[in-house]
């Protein structure tokens, strides 16, 4: 039985890729769209639907990658990064978005401030964040990057009305396989959780932390990695 879900989760894994890549198409499709000029309310319904399937696409990028964590079949690759500049590119791939929802999306960091982790992985969370991020908020998204104790933090804080009491106590999922069976779990907290743990520097090891109010008035997400 063992090696029929093995095989199972394969096919899955392979289903998962292929619809990842005709999603890629459709978003391509409709950025051609946006491109083009239409009226302000048709730009607006396309946008809606590109933003949609950017965010059925992470999911899609998420449950892959989680694949390859559990089989190990992806370990880190870590390297040296600036976060002014990582935090600035994140910016460029998600001003679209942010200025046709009229949202002001900035960044605050330390033009000197360096890291080590694994950009791919980092990246994919941080996105997939600030797309979660982009649906919440009223007016403000802020991402930032700070050196606390010994750990790197990644913080997306928006100025919406924050996280729920629910998910605030759901951000160990990790380390509580259970909540799946109830269907409670957050994909993207439990994928962050995962990337964060892949990280580690002797006795330390990354982790996640969901608070609220912490320099906007919404919730703050916040990457510890050692």
């Amino acid at each position: 039985m063992k090696q029929s879900g093995m095989y199972f989760a394969d096919i899955l894994a392979s289903l998962i890729h292929d619809m990842k890549n005709s999603l890629w198409l459709v978003i391509s499709t409709l950025e051609s769209i946006t491109a083009e000029a239409l009226p302000r309310t048709e730009q607006e319904k396309v946008f809606t639907l590109q933003q949609e399937a950017k965010r059925l696409n992470t999911n899609l990028i998420e449950l892959l990658t989680l694949y390859k964590i559990e089989n190990e079949r992806v370990s880190p690759n870590i390297e040296e990064l600036n976060l002014a500049e990582f935090l600035h590119e994140l910016m460029m791939e998600n001003r679209a978005a942010a200025h046709s929802q009229r949202v002001n999306l900035r960044a605050e960091c330390d033009h000197s401030l360096n890291g080590y982790f694994d950009e791919g992985l980092v990246r994919g969370v941080v996105n997939s964040l600030i797309g979660n991020g982009l649906r919440y908020t009223r007016e403000h998204l802020l991402i930032s990057a700070t050196e606390e104790e010994g750990y790197l933090v990644i913080r997306v804080e928006d100025d919406g009305e924050g996280f729920p009491p629910e998910m605030l106590a759901a951000q160990d999922v990790c380390d509580n396989h259970a909540l799946f069976a109830g269907g409670r779990t957050q994909l993207g907290i439990y994928f962050a959780g995962m990337v964060a743990k892949m990280h580690r520097n002797r006795a330390q090891q990354g982790y996640i932390r969901l608070t609220n109010r912490h320099t906007l008035s919404g919730g703050c997400f916040a990457l510890f990695l050692p």
